[in-house]
């Protein structure tokens, strides 16, 4: 019943699309498709399936307001295609409200904190086995969050996320970024962020991105350090990442690693995707990792695991 509510509101918002821009007030339906025939082997057991990557659907919009301000909406969800069915089918994405002016933008609700969207389009194997998240903390998107961007400032923008904890022995959460450029490249040659993160979601993190474009080689690169709140040890990370054009071809390439106490987890993924036409790509990618972990035995003596797991997938998206 809840998924039928969902897409009788789209459909609706769909048809009503058309009178709405009339008044430049338009309501945009769109959304994801993202299908692959995957082989698992995650050290311990192997397998072959469908996976939904992250395939979505939503609404976004804009209204006029008086005094020259703008309100602005999106309502997204996460929906898997491929296994689960039922009420687990459709999940929460992004979803808030917010009013922009002379004074930046702020927004309320469910959203990517501004560390995660600081990194911009680095993370080339998003939504994947090889995204960034298998690795770092701080791909966060938080409920309960108010959100706030400033005007832009010559190629400076600065973000703050501030999440409210209904735990009252959990402290409020803040993310704060500081942004230079165009993270799309396309109005600037190069992207730099700085952004960090204060009892978000169990940990503190501070985060470096940037990217620029050699020629048509986009590359990418973040370091990472990251700390647990419950006085852990931190530990630290980067990300390098490129992709190259050729024809209707892309092909892409990430290294990922994570240092923590002795251990050296790596990460590796490379790929190519093939565009079909303006909204619909094939893609291949292959991504392997090694696992360091700490282990203790029953005298606390500590031993380093290895586990290698390696990823192979075909697959389709569609845009619309």
């Amino acid at each position: 019943m809840k998924n039928t509510s969902l897409i009788s509101i789209c459909l609706a918002s769909a048809l009503a699309a058309p009178v709405a821009s009339a008044n430049d007030d338009a309501v945009d339906v769109y959304g994801k498709i993202n299908v692959s025939l995957q082989h698992n082997d995650n050290g311990s057991t192997s397998e072959t399936e469908l996976e939904s990557n992250n395939s979505r659907f939503g609404l976004k919009g804009k209204v006029s307001l008086d005094h020259g301000l703008e309100a602005f909406y999106l309502l997204e969800w996460q929906v898997d295609v491929a296994d689960i069915g039922g009420s687990d089918n459709i999940k929460s994405r992004n979803q808030y409200v917010g009013i922009r002016g002379g004074f930046g933008e702020i927004m309320a609700g469910r959203r990517d904190t501004v560390l995660k969207s600081s990194q911009g389009k680095i993370d080339v194997f998003s939504d994947y086995e090889g995204d960034i998240k298998a690795l770092f903390e701080g791909e966060n998107r938080t409920s309960d969050t108010l959100t706030y961007f400033t005007p832009k400032f010559g190629q400076f923008r600065g973000g703050v996320s501030y999440i409210l904890s209904e735990d009252e022995a959990v402290d409020d959460g803040v993310s704060l970024s500081l942004t230079y450029g165009d993270a799309g490249l396309k109005s600037s040659d190069f992207y730099l962020a700085a952004a960090v993160d204060s009892e978000v979601d169990g940990y503190d993190v501070v985060r470096f991105s940037g990217s620029t474009k050699l020629n048509t080689t986009t590359l990418g690169f973040m370091y990472q350090v990251q700390e647990a709140v419950e006085n852990a040890p931190d530990a630290d990370g980067f990300v390098v990442s490129l992709a190259h054009p050729v024809n209707k071809f892309t092909f892409k390439a990430q290294v990922q690693t994570l240092d923590f106490i002795g251990t050296d987890s790596v990460s590796f993924a490379g790929g190519v995707d093939y565009k079909l036409g303006a909204q619909t790509k094939a893609f291949a990618w292959y991504t392997g990792r090694s696992l360091e972990t700490i282990v203790l035995d029953q005298q606390f003596n500590s031993t380093i695991s290895d586990v290698d797991q390696n990823y192979f997938a075909v697959g389709i998206e569609h845009n619309f």
